[in-house]
């Protein structure tokens, strides 16, 4: 996000996220999916949580990463 932006610094939308297509193992997809359910997770979020994980471990996480986005539904009026 560039710094002109209006958004407050950490919170982004969907839009702002960022896609990847990624080929993994049918073996290693299948345990990534129990993980995420045995947390009540997506795979997707399960992911993310494991890839900052490993960057914040190795000393790599970014700085300017704003914070995983709030599980569950959006809240109604749209604060949330």
């Amino acid at each position: 996000m560039d710094e002109t932006s209006e958004e407050p610094r950490g919170r982004r939308t969907a839009a702002q996220r960022k896609s990847v297509l990624l080929r993994l193992d049918p073996a290693v997809h299948a345990a990534l999916q129990r993980w995420a359910a045995d947390e009540l997770r997506s795979v997707n979020a399960q992911m993310e949580i494991v890839l900052r994980d490993a960057l914040r471990s190795a000393g790599r996480a970014p700085h300017e990463a704003g914070p995983l986005p709030r599980r569950g539904r959006p809240r109604k009026g749209g604060d949330g």
